[in-house]
């Protein structure tokens, strides 16, 4: 791999320990493995089973647990000269068959960061392509760290919210929280900035109404699940709520609705995932001590879903049951999530050599010890879930 970082960790001492999702940025350039739609311009031929996304190693990874197949669909630009480097949360446009975001950073810095809209062909695994047709790129506060991308989610009239993740460990909170305005096919998308002062953003979830949460992994501000609603903005422009400016120029929301909905406590310390749960509650991930739990409607604890075994504590061997950073959540309830491989070092803590996929099924509503889907994977953060139809 290049000298760009695709993930990171970084220890403050004494300070909370941050997470990050890997990300560099690219240009409108395709992967090779792109392709058109069908002859005579009709839908595209989209996969009929259930699957799971994820990006590693730069690279953008597809899984059929249901037989343990699985694809490369984009390779990085290291290894294929027309490749893209791809990262974050993967993001499926509920109103576009087959259309998906995901952070695409090549060539980083030469290139701006961002995210990549791409358009998923194929009936099946080993058969699947993506097109790049657009890229959303904005203009970033003046961070210690590189552009990195990481949530993302539409709301249900077809705008999108993403996240880029600012200072990673320490410095100022200066993460992102940007809402973009459709079409996305293009290299110029309309955007609206609701917030800029965010300490590690993270995942992002849209709830079903429109309430936009947002994973904050650090201090020292109240930090945790952070809570948007609307009325959002409907434009770029002071017409449309969005009239202030912010250091860069770039268009800022007039105001904003903000609260923490989950607090980062003793149990979440470094809240960066955040999925529905199939009950209508939700399920928040903390990497650094390898925690997923569960909160209902409310925000109110329910449940610890995982946990290292009592005594495991972490060296510079990751816990046995992993470190989760980015969360999915498929049809049937079960948890997928990207375990970074988080070590202690000599003077810091991060990923380690290897991370893996794993997924945590129930047995009578119980949760069960994580199944690794995949491993040996170089920091696999986001993940995305596709469904037949959507």
């Amino acid at each position: 791999m290049s000298d760009r970082h695709p993930l990171r960790i970084l220890l403050a001492l004494l300070a909370v320990v941050a997470v990050v999702a890997a990300a560099c940025d690219s240009d409108s350039s395709t992967s090779d493995t792109s392709t058109t739609s069908e002859e005579g311009g009709g839908e595209p031929a989209l996969p009929m089973v259930e699957l799971v996304f994820n990006g590693e190693g730069n690279n953008l990874n597809a899984y059929d647990p249901a037989t343990g197949e699985s694809q490369r669909i984009i390779t990085n630009a290291d290894e294929d000269p027309d490749g893209l480097d791809i990262n974050a949360q993967i993001c499926f446009d509920p109103g576009a068959p087959g259309k998906f975001i995901a952070g695409e950073d090549t060539d980083q810095p030469e290139s701006p960061a961002g995210w990549g809209y791409f358009q998923l062909e194929g009936a099946e695994l080993g058969d699947l392509t993506a097109t790049q047709e657009g890229k959303l790129a904005p203009t970033y506060q003046d961070s210690s760290d590189n552009p990195e991308m990481y949530g993302c989610g539409f709301l249900s009239d077809g705008r999108l919210v993403t996240t880029d993740v600012g200072n990673q460990a320490e410095g100022d909170g200066d993460g992102q929280l940007i809402i973009w305005f459709p079409p996305f096919d293009s290299d110029d998308v309309a955007y609206c900035k609701l917030d800029v002062a965010i300490p590690t953003a993270q995942q992002v979830l849209v709830d079903d109404g429109d309430r936009v949460l947002v994973a904050s992994a650090r201090g020292p501000a109240p930090h945790g699940i952070l809570a948007y609603t609307g009325p959002f903005p409907t434009s770029d422009d002071a017409e449309g709520g969005c009239g202030a400016t912010d250091a860069t120029g770039a268009p800022v929301a007039d105001s904003v609705n903000k609260e923490v909905f989950i607090p980062a406590d003793d149990l979440i310390p470094t809240t960066t995932g955040i999925a529905a749960a199939p009950d209508g509650g939700y399920y928040v991930s903390s990497v650094f001590n390898g925690v997923i739990a569960e909160f209902d409607e409310a925000g109110s604890f329910v449940r610890t879903i995982l946990e290292p075994p009592e005594g495991e504590v972490l060296s510079d061997q990751t816990f046995s049951t992993g470190t989760p950073l980015g969360l999915g959540v498929d049809s049937t309830g079960n948890i997928y999530f990207a375990d970074i491989g988080v070590v202690i070092m000599e003077d810091s803590i991060g990923p380690g050599d290897v991370g893996s996929l794993q997924m945590i099924s129930f047995v009578d509503g119980e949760p069960q010890s994580p199944e690794v889907v995949a491993f040996d994977l170089a920091f696999p953060d986001g993940i995305g879930i596709w469904t037949p139809s959507g």
